[in-house]
């Protein structure tokens, strides 16, 4: 049995792992690259005539732990390059995989009518088409091979394998998974940890015990970080509001992912007006994306924990409240620019790169009366990044502002678990039986970090894999 990294290796995105038993391919995740720049892509896809390192009509089968892009993103391009086996999955994931999918298609369309536009004005006949783009043709075609599984169940997708899924927390439908393989007489078991998500989130279950294995992959985003906030999401939630919209009449704008994060955040302010009767300040979400993912999550709140399905049971809805407005249309986001009365606008994306809220922060940032609460990861380089890192003035969309706005960050609504949340889930295994454990889904100073605090509690044989290495297990 041979396994190879072809992604989220000593970086954090683009998860993609072959697994090879006998004359059968199972690929686990398929997710975009982010950390590639275009020049890195180019050089890529020119090399390999692909956007694979490998032949997609090969692979048999798909293993998708949950939605997100970096997992998700380049199912549609395995289709286009010749695969023809099912994607399994959790239902919440193929609903959300399908928002997320049609939302990357609709970027691509931008991005190349965006390219076209260009040439023209400079003259260039040429129409280029990256070779990772595809449609939204593409993404239906894609999922209609889309197979939902449920949690806890084994399910046998080749004579001599077969597969579990195990709640990993992080996001509505995101799974652990377990894979036992038979091989001359001998069973083998691999667990992919996907994201693992953190203990009391909103909103989710907590991430589930996975048996004992031979193998472990786990992620290590927050490798060499704690968790910071240590009182509730309501408690902190409410303590940024009145300080920056009811002790003075400000604006707090929170960039936010459409797909999770924003879910979290909705449930906690419904709970917060509920519960503390708190001013009725104005709510903009602001992400079409958002309210679709957010319908996901009404359908499926069965699978949510008993505090969000009690909650529900009560209040009959999950997320909306009377001073919540979706806001739809471009127009409605501008809009909100000339809305003068305290307020919050959560916005796409959360490392304010791209999306709407890069608009709302260009708005408000010489404001300081408004506060940008950034509220998760962002990755180096992004706008995020460059506000959280303190700049004095910031570039956005080519132009120089000074920081007037106040920023702020919270990690009580990070999906991932931190240092101590990915040390439990190792320890999980014992170490004597355990043969190897693979760090993947982490930046190199976190797996690191990571690697020499798991070796300290025993377990000694952790690699760190560069992309295209390939092990025999």
């Amino acid at each position: 049995m041979k396994l190879t990294f072809w992604g989220a290796s000593q970086q954090v995105t683009g998860s993609m792992f072959l697994l090879e038993s006998d004359d059968y391919r199972i690929l686990i995740d398929c997710g975009s690259d982010f950390d590639l720049d275009e020049i890195g892509k180019k050089t890529r896809y020119e090399q390999q005539k692909s956007v694979f390192p490998f032949e997609p009509s090969l692979i048999n089968t798909v293993l998708l732990t949950h939605a997100h892009i970096d997992h998700s993103g380049n199912i549609p391009n395995l289709y286009k390059e010749g695969f023809e086996g099912r994607v399994v999955c959790t239902e919440p994931t193929m609903a959300l995989t399908s928002l997320l999918l049609k939302d990357a298609a609709n970027l691509h369309q931008k991005r190349l009518n965006s390219r076209v536009n260009s040439k023209k004005r400079s003259g260039k006949k040429k129409r280029e088409v990256p070779m990772d783009y595809y449609v939204e043709k593409h993404v239906i075609e894609a999922m209609d091979n889309f197979v939902p599984v449920a949690f806890g169940q084994r399910y046998r997708i080749a004579d001599n394998v077969t597969v579990t899924y195990y709640a990993a927390g992080h996001l509505l439908g995101a799974a652990h998974i377990v894979l036992e393989v038979y091989e001359d007489g001998e069973k083998k078991r691999l667990c992919f940890s996907g994201d693992i998500g953190r203990k009391n989130y909103p909103l989710l279950i907590d991430p589930q015990e996975i048996p004992q294995v031979d193998y472990l992959i786990c992620e290590s985003t927050y490798g060499n970080r704690l968790h910071e906030d240590k009182r509730g999401t309501v408690e902190t939630l409410a303590d940024v509001i009145k300080r920056t919209c009811i002790d003075i009449p400000g604006r707090l704008i929170i960039p936010s992912f459409s797909v999770g994060r924003t879910q979290a955040l909705l449930y906690t302010l419904n709970k917060l007006y509920l519960d503390r009767s708190f001013p009725f300040i104005k709510v903009f979400s602001d992400s079409p994306l958002a309210h679709s993912s957010t319908k996901v999550y009404q359908k499926h709140s069965r699978m949510l924990n008993k505090e969000a399905r009690d909650f529900k049971e009560e209040n009959d809805m999950l997320f909306d409240f009377e001073n919540l407005i979706y806001l739809e249309s471009a127009d409605a986001s501008r809009a909100v620019s000339n809305y003068n009365e305290p307020c919050i606008i959560i916005s796409s994306s959360g490392m304010v790169q791209g999306g709407r809220v890069e608009a709302h922060v260009e708005a408000n940032i010489g404001n300081p009366y408004a506060t940008i609460l950034m509220i998760g990861y962002a990755s180096e380089g992004t706008l995020g990044w460059r506000l959280l890192n303190g700049q004095d003035t910031i570039s956005i969309r080519g132009k120089q502002y000074p920081v007037l706005a106040n920023i702020e960050k919270i990690d009580v609504f990070s999906g991932h678990g931190d240092q101590n949340d990915l040390i439990n889930f190792v320890k999980m295994q014992d170490p004597e039986k355990l043969k190897r454990v693979f760090l993947v889904h982490g930046e190199q100073q976190s797996m690191a970090e990571f690697q020499s605090k798991i070796q300290e509690i025993g377990y000694h044989s952790v690699e760190t894999p560069l992309r295209g290495t390939t092990y025999e297990l």
